[in-house]
C-alpha cells in the first residue's frame, strides 16, 4: 500500500427536499382544506476517525463526496425522507484544512471514534399545510429546500507517535527502529533509504509507546534538498525526540547543527520539545574515540549524550529507559497476556 498524507477533495452536503402542494379529497368532506406536508432534509457530511487507516491513498482515486439530498414532501402531511448522512473514513490524525492559502485549519481528528460535522444539510422545504392562516385557507405556496453547503478541502494526515526519530541520513534511525520493534524498515548503505515515515510499538519495562521514523534531514531541507522537510509534520505530536548523530561521520557537532537549524526553520514547536541526543554506531569506534566524540557532542548540544549501537543493542536500553520518563504516564501498561506476545506494528506502507 502506498503512503499518502496529503489529498484534496470536494464535498457538497444534500440539499433540502422541496414541500408539497396538496389538498385533502375524501368523500362527503367538503372544503378539505391543505395537506401538503415539509421535505425532508439533506444528508450531513461526517468526517470520522477510525482505527485501522495510516494513509490518505484512497482519497487519490476518489476525489467527490456528495451526501443525498432530501426526499419531497407528500399529501396527507407526510414528510419526505431525509437523506442519509455520507461519512468520510479517515485515519487518526488526520487535519481537515480549507483550500485558502492560509490552509486554515477546520477540523484535527486525534481519536479512534471521533467524529466532525463539517458541512450540515440543508432543511427542507415547507409544505402548503404550514401556511394555512385564518384568511388564507387554501395556500398555494411551498418551500423548495434550503441548499446544500459545500466545499474543496485539503486533508492532511499527521501520523501519532510518543516519539520522533530524528537525524541525517544513514544515521541508523531505521537500524534503531527495527532493533526496538518489530517494525522492517528498509536498510541500506546509501543515503534516503527510508523515504516515508514508517511506525512502530516498543515494549519495554512492562510498558508500551510508538515510535516514528522519517526520512533523514540535510543542509537545506528546508528548501526542498533531499527529500525535504514535508514530512516533520508527522513528529509535531511527538512528546519527545530521539537525534541521533552516527559517530562515522567527520564532524559529529556539525552533523547535529545542520538537523536542528532545519528543524528551527520548520517552525511547528520542534525545538521545544524535549530532546534527546545519542551517539549512533559505537560498535566500529574504540573506546577513547567514543569518550572524545560524545564530549564534543555534548558540548554543542548543550545535553548528556548516550552512546548507543542501533545494530547491537548496546545502549539501546538506555535511550528507552530516557524515552519512557520523557514519555511520562502517557505511555499504556501492558497486561500480563500481552507481555509474551509480539507487538503488533502498523507502518504507513
Amino acid at each position: 500500500m502506498h503512503f499518502l498524507d496529503q489529498a484534496k477533495i470536494f464535498v457538497r452536503s444534500g440539499s433540502g427536499g422541496p414541500g408539497a402542494v396538496s389538498f385533502r379529497r375524501e368523500k362527503f368532506i367538503e372544503y378539505g382544506g391543505p395537506d401538503g406536508g415539509n421535505g425532508g432534509k439533506g444528508g450531513d457530511i461526517i468526517f470520522e476517525a477510525v482505527a485501522g487507516l495510516n494513509t490518505l491513498i484512497d482519497f487519490r482515486y476518489t476525489q467527490h463526496f456528495r451526501a443525498p439530498r432530501g426526499h419531497g414532501g407528500s399529501g396527507s402531511n407526510r414528510t419526505g425522507a431525509g437523506g442519509d448522512d455520507l461519512v468520510i473514513k479517515v485515519p487518526v490524525g488526520t487535519q481537515v484544512l480549507a483550500d485558502d492559502e492560509e490552509r486554515t485549519l477546520l477540523a484535527d481528528l486525534t481519536k479512534v471514534g471521533e467524529r466532525v460535522v463539517f458541512l450540515r444539510g440543508g432543511d427542507g422545504g415547507r409544505g402548503n399545510a404550514s401556511y394555512k392562516t385564518s384568511t388564507n385557507r387554501a395556500p398555494r405556496q411551498h418551500g423548495t429546500g434550503w441548499p446544500s453547503d459545500e466545499a474543496w478541502v485539503w486533508l492532511r494526515l499527521k501520523l501519532l507517535a510518543d516519539a520522533g526519530l530524528v537525524g541525517l541520513p544513514n544515521a541508523g534511525k531505521s537500524t534503531f527502529i527495527n532493533q526496538v520493534t518489530n517494525a522492517q524498515a528498509k536498510v541500506g548503505e546509501y543515503a534516503f533509504t527510508t523515504t516515508r515515515p514508517q511506525l512502530g510499538v516498543v515494549r519495554h519495562k512492562q510498558r508500551e509507546f510508538v515510535v516514528a521514523d522519517i526520512p533523514g534531514l540535510i543542509a537545506g531541507a528546508a528548501e526542498g534538498a533531499g527529500i525535504g522537510d514535508r514530512f516533520l509534520g508527522h513528529i509535531e505530536r511527538c512528546q519527545v525526540l530521539l537525534h541521533l548523530v552516527d559517530a562515522n561521520d567527520a564532524d559529529v557537532a556539525e552533523s547535529y547543527r545542520v538537523v536542528r537549524d532545519e528543524l528551527e526553520n520548520y517552525g511547528g514547536g520542534l525545538l521545544d520539545k524535549k530532546v534527546i541526543v545519542a551517539l549512533n554506531k559505537i560498535d566500529t569506534l574504540d573506546e577513547e574515540l567514543i569518550a572524545a566524540l560524545s564530549a564534543e557532542l555534548e558540548e554543542a548540544s548543550g545535553s548528556p549524550v548516550i552512546p548507543i549501537s542501533g545494530a547491537s543493542g548496546v545502549g539501546v536500553d538506555w535511550v528507552l529507559d530516557q524515552l519512557l520518563e520523557a514519555i511520562g504516564p502517557e505511555a499504556a501498561k501492558v497486561s500480563a497476556d500481552d507481555e509474551g506476545e509480539d507487538a503488533i506494528e502498523w507502518s504507513p506502507l
